[in-house]
């Protein structure tokens, strides 16, 4: 998603949507109200949150900062989180990579019950994209690159416990591959890593991604759901070449337990609002993510099986859970 049009984009919807903020909300907030990125700048979480800020903070009424806490795939902005006081001034925008996290890491808190769901932001898929000196075009050409040369390519990804970092091993297992990780603070840095040849190739947010693809800087070789993206209808799904591997990408937004349901109502209201501006609709579209929306129910419905889901992978995968 390119950094500059989506922030230039949020400032143009703070008006409109600053103008319907509810009277009674006057109550909450009093004081500027954090919202964690747990990604270093420049990746998926950062930017969704940077163009989300503004119009937010003008429905509201205070400030929306966004607080940058890198680390650990995710894992440490998201403890930040779960721990901080539930009074509504502290909320975390996650992508799949919490999950995914989750089932890596041993954590101090339910990576599920233990957090209050606010909205899920959108739903996308990663790109499966190599640097152009890489001698492979497809899937097919990876996995067989791989094959001839077990333990030589190296794959980067935006931390150790990361949905990145488990899609890869996945990947491993079920093309029968072994490939070496490589973790960089974030998509941002993965990226420009990837780009430097300090990785071979990687699964990556395609919020991020779709800026170097178009300038050459990586080329793509698969997406990692099952439906091609609308964006680039011309990139295979992996799991055409590898059969059953399906691996959404989602981003979505919550606080600590026990935040009070009427700020989570409010929040989830405010957010849907912005998400279903045309503006930020089609800004979202053509930047390869569908935008989502509804209940907190709905990204309670989405966050629950994917946990499991990843815990299934690190048993199978051998990976030892992190501290």
């Amino acid at each position: 998603m390119s950094k500059h049009s989506l922030l230039a984009m949020g400032m143009m919807l703070l008006p409109a949507i600053g103008a319907n903020a509810p009277s009674w909300a006057q109550k909450y907030p009093a004081k500027p109200i954090r919202l964690i990125s747990p990604f270093a700048p420049g990746g998926g979480t950062d930017i969704l949150s940077r163009v989300i800020g503004p119009p937010l903070s003008a429905a509201l009424g205070q400030p929306v900062v966004v607080d940058n806490r890198p680390g650990a795939g995710g894992a440490l902005g998201a403890d930040i989180a779960a721990k901080s006081e539930p009074d509504g001034y502290t909320f975390i925008t996650v992508s799949s990579s919490y999950a995914a996290g989750s089932a890596y890491h041993k954590l101090a808190y339910d990576p599920v019950e233990g957090i209050t769901p606010v909205i899920l932001l959108g739903t996308t898929g990663m790109l499966l994209t190599a640097h152009p000196a890489l001698p492979v075009r497809s899937v097919k050409d990876l996995v067989s690159h791989a094959r001839t040369y077990p333990g030589k390519l190296s794959y980067g990804t935006v931390g150790v416990g990361s949905v990145t970092h488990l899609a890869h091993e996945l990947l491993n297992l079920e093309a029968k591959i072994n490939t070496v990780h490589i973790p960089f603070k974030g998509s941002g840095p993965a990226i420009v890593g990837i780009i430097g040849n300090e990785a071979h190739f990687g699964m990556l947010s395609a919020v991020p991604v779709l800026p170097h693809l178009k300038a050459g800087r990586l080329r793509a070789l698969g997406v990692t759901t099952a439906k091609r993206l609308a964006l680039l209808p011309e990139v295979p799904g992996i799991g055409e070449t590898v059969p059953g591997f399906d691996v959404p990408h989602w981003y979505a937004i919550w606080g600590p337990k026990g935040i009070p349901k009427n700020i989570v109502a409010l929040w989830n209201r405010e957010v849907s609002k912005i998400l279903l501006t045309e503006e930020m609709s089609r800004q979202m579209r053509g930047e390869g993510m569908e935008p989502a929306g509804g209940p907190p129910e709905q990204f309670y419905n989405v966050l629950k099986p994917t946990v499991e889901r990843w815990r299934r992978v690190v048993k199978e995968a051998k990976i030892q859970f992190a501290g």
